[in-house]
């Protein structure tokens, strides 16, 4: 399938740019450059793109008023293009609440040569979104858990998320409590994002949630959020677990990994651990995963039909690394439940 390409961008070279990398790839098409809102939306009308890239700062109407009707109006799949600034990075996670599929980022500098660096990048995230499901943006309906009867420091929860997961993660985090266990949290992130999205969760969690900064000690109620430009692995010092941030190579294409996160969970906590691999792209976590069940860890996946994109989830399932394979809606509540099975002693 050919998939039909829509560019929506302000600037002339980011337009000439990203035409180019779309023209020279032989499963895409580039249907139209648009300027601005107002032209995007008549193309859009024209010539039904499969997918299309939107600049966030854009004259007359800016990208997130435009995604926004365009969600209402006509759901397409969307790439975000947005800027390396903290201005930047909150209006991203803004245009993935209201559905955007995924993003990249503008190189600070260079961008004529930054951008075409990325090609590789930009056309696997619009070869994702081509393939992803859109959902219109709605009012979450969340299940709060109270409180989760449990007690102790000795249970760790760790979630992995790609493509998608910045909403599937909110929606699990927002159903725990503020006594839930400690929380680890790789989601594949560029750095200086991630900063500003662990500020976000916490705005809206019971759960205080944070940008792990290493040596931290994992304590109930706190959730920790990998930084976007390291690996996060959790060790065993003495009767406590601590963060340590490791800036090696990339791991199953990522850094941060799901894997390096879920494998170092086995090291260091064993069966004391629930692992939730999220909606996302690729396999990234599902080796981990494996590996935590095999460690006699409670797993968990998030179903197909909740997936925003069906990746790593599917490869861990054929794996046989799922115990559980549960919708993002009961995804939460789940987990609250199994913890407090697992500090009663049940048997499950």
């Amino acid at each position: 399938m050919t998939i039909k390409v829509l560019v929506v961008d302000d600037s002339a070279l980011i337009r000439q740019i990203l035409s180019e990398i779309i023209k020279s790839e032989p499963d895409m098409a580039l249907v139209g450059a648009a300027p601005d809102a107002f032209v995007a939306k008549k193309l859009v009308l024209e010539k039904s793109p499969d997918v299309i890239t939107l600049d966030i700062e854009m004259p007359k109407v800016d990208g997130l008023r435009f995604l926004e009707v365009l969600m209402n109006a006509r759901p397409t799949p969307v790439v975000m293009i947005s800027t390396l600034t903290e201005k930047g990075a909150d209006a991203t996670l803004r245009s993935l609440e209201l559905g955007a599929i995924d993003f990249v980022a503008k190189p600070k500098i260079g961008v004529a040569q930054g951008m075409a660096d990325y090609h590789q990048l930009i056309v696997e995230k619009i070869r994702t979104a081509a393939r992803s499901k859109v959902k219109k943006s709605a009012p979450s309906k969340v299940s709060t858990v109270s409180k989760v009867n449990y007690s102790g420091t000795e249970k760790i929860i760790a979630i992995g998320a790609s493509t998608g997961g910045t909403e599937a993660i909110k929606e699990v985090l927002r159903t725990f409590p503020a006594n839930a266990p400690a929380t680890v949290i790789t989601q594949h992130m560029p750095a200086g994002f991630t900063s500003t999205y662990a500020k976000r969760l916490d705005a809206v969690c019971q759960m205080q949630v944070k940008e792990a900064k290493g040596g931290e000690r994992l304590l109930p109620g706190q959730a920790y959020l990998a930084p976007g430009d390291k690996h996060m692995e959790i060790e065993r010092s003495g009767a406590d677990y601590r963060i340590r941030l490791t800036d090696g190579a990339r791991v199953s294409g990522h850094k941060p990994s799901v894997d390096v996160l879920f494998n170092s969970i086995c090291k260091s906590a064993g069966s004391n651990a629930l692992g939730v691999l999220l909606t996302g792209m690729g396999s990234d976590g599902a080796s981990g995963l494996h590996e935590m069940f095999n460690a006699g860890c409670e797993t968990f996946c998030q179903d197909e039909a909740s997936c925003i994109v069906f990746g790593m989830p599917k490869v861990a399932i054929e794996k046989g690394a799922a115990k559980r394979v549960i919708s993002l809606d009961d995804m939460g509540r789940s987990v609250m439940q199994t913890v407090e099975k697992l500090s009663a002693g049940s048997r499950l």
